[in-house]
């Protein structure tokens, strides 16, 4: 025997009908979400309509409801969703837990494995700790012996995830130590660089480089921040081509974490001529398919010419491009960060410079300007403003300098330097082959030859 609902009664709250109440008990109103805008008799089993007032009351706290049930849904997905992978991290979001694990390959725990570290009892260390009446744990292996024609695995990872850091600091020539970086199970690599040009020391001797991709810092250590996820496996080797052995301290900071779908790989290329292949222009990177973004440039250059060299556009051509690029730039100075050639007016040197995202933190000699033989190696991270392409990528620079003519008038100038170069990217696997890496003799830097007498 139903009654009707009355104003005074809330479905929605469940609040219980008090004495001189009339309608069903509370427990007769169905849930909001799925309630029929009418009360429900589980005497008769019968449906009776709502008063008025209390089909308005239940529409609108049904919508609200349901608002609210939706929210709910959104936010915990959401949550799901933006769980904290421990990658990209940063000062603004430091404080966040993350399920990713630490880990740190070395010659102190050559497989990074957990509690594996400081184990080792033989090692480049092993004579100096047994001389001070130390043994294992005591620095026994903090190096390792490269010999010539050897190449040495530095490290190889199973992932999922993600090299963070790293830390190397190589004797020996750097030109002719080879390192290379392969990811999941291919057999070529996509990182093959000779380690100094890699570290932007191209010419073999230190310059301190302070930089957000790379760091190099006294005496001769290398550090590089460039985020490098892998999915399968992560192997890293480092060839010793030279005619003498070398030690190498190194350290490879990782975490292991899934990586996210759209997470591309990265990639770096050398590239040298000397003297160009053609007349005025040099190609920093050529040959690269599929869809990525380009990420930053290392250059050294070696002047042939009096005057000044760094007129040459940065030349972008993707997807399709032929004849003219998608995107050009106004000058090799103007690409590098700098300006005006970058004289340093009040002294007519060279400025020698370090940011965030572009430098040029050597010249060799750094007492000189505008003669034949000076070199220079210079970086652009285009970390804030990445190069993106869709199916192709070819990039390229010219050679092109400033001089005054026979006729006595400014004027460009083709120029026949030496160039070496560095190309960094991400993209989606696979990658296009990489050009046969230079020989030997032709990666070793010659002595140089300064012209000291000739002017602009």
């Amino acid at each position: 025997m139903g009654r009707k609902l009355l104003p005074g009664n809330n479905p929605i709250s469940f609040k219980p009908n008090l004495p001189n109440e009339t309608g069903p008990p509370a427990h007769a109103i169905r849930s909001p979400l799925f309630a029929p805008p009418s009360g429900f008799c589980p005497a008769t089993n019968h449906l009776i309509p709502l008063h008025p007032e209390n089909k308005y009351r239940m529409k609108k706290s049904i919508s609200h409801a349901s608002t609210r049930f939706v929210a709910t849904v959104v936010a915990l997905v959401t949550a799901n969703a933006s769980a904290f992978d421990g990658l990209d991290t940063g000062i603004g979001n430091l404080y966040r837990l993350s399920n990713a694990k630490s880990r740190s390959i070395s010659p102190e725990n050559f497989t990074g494995e957990k509690g594996k570290g400081g184990m080792a009892t033989e090692g480049t260390g092993k004579r100096s700790a047994k001389d001070a009446g130390l043994g294992q744990g005591w620095k026994i292996s903090p190096s390792v012996r490269i010999q010539a024609g050897q190449t040495f695995t530095l490290a190889e990872i199973e992932g999922p995830g993600c090299i963070q850091q790293i830390w190397m600091t190589p004797t020996g020539n750097w030109r002719h130590s080879i390192l290379r970086f392969y990811w999941d199970d291919e057999t070529e690599p996509s990182v093959e660089v000779p380690v100094g040009d890699f570290f932007a020391n191209g010419w073999g001797t230190y310059a301190h480089v302070n930089s957000l991709a790379v760091c190099v810092n006294p005496g001769s250590a290398f550090n590089c921040y460039w985020q490098m996820p892998f999915r399968k496996k992560a192997r890293v080797t480092m060839e010793n081509i030279g005619t003498d052995g070398m030690i190498l301290y190194y350290q490879i900071n990782y975490t292991l974490t899934p990586v996210p779908d759209d997470a591309a790989y990265f990639h770096a290329q050398f590239r040298k001529e000397s003297p160009l292949k053609e007349k005025g222009i040099y190609t920093i990177l050529d040959g690269v398919k599929g869809k990525g973004h380009y990420v930053g440039t290392y250059l050294t250059q070696e002047v042939r010419s009096p005057g000044w060299w760094g007129e040459g556009e940065i030349k972008f051509f993707m997807d399709g491009d032929k004849e003219f690029p998608t995107i050009c730039g106004t000058g090799k100075e103007d690409y590098f960060g700098g300006s005006y050639n970058f004289e340093v007016r009040g002294t007519k040197r060279y400025g020698i410079f370090n940011t965030p995202y572009a430098g040029m933190p050597q010249v060799i000699p750094d007492d000189l300007i505008y003669v034949p033989g000076q070199r220079f190696g210079l970086y652009r991270w285009h970390i804030t403003d990445p190069i993106r392409f869709e199916e192709d990528l070819k990039i390229t620079t010219q050679a092109l300098g400033w001089q005054v003519n026979a006729a006595g008038k400014d004027a460009y100038l083709q120029l026949e330097d030496d160039i070496a170069s560095v190309a960094y990217w991400y993209q989606a696997e696979p990658h296009a082959s990489f050009p046969k890496l230079p020989g030997r003799d032709e990666l070793t830097i010659r002595e140089q030859k300064i012209k000291k007498s000739d002017k602009p």
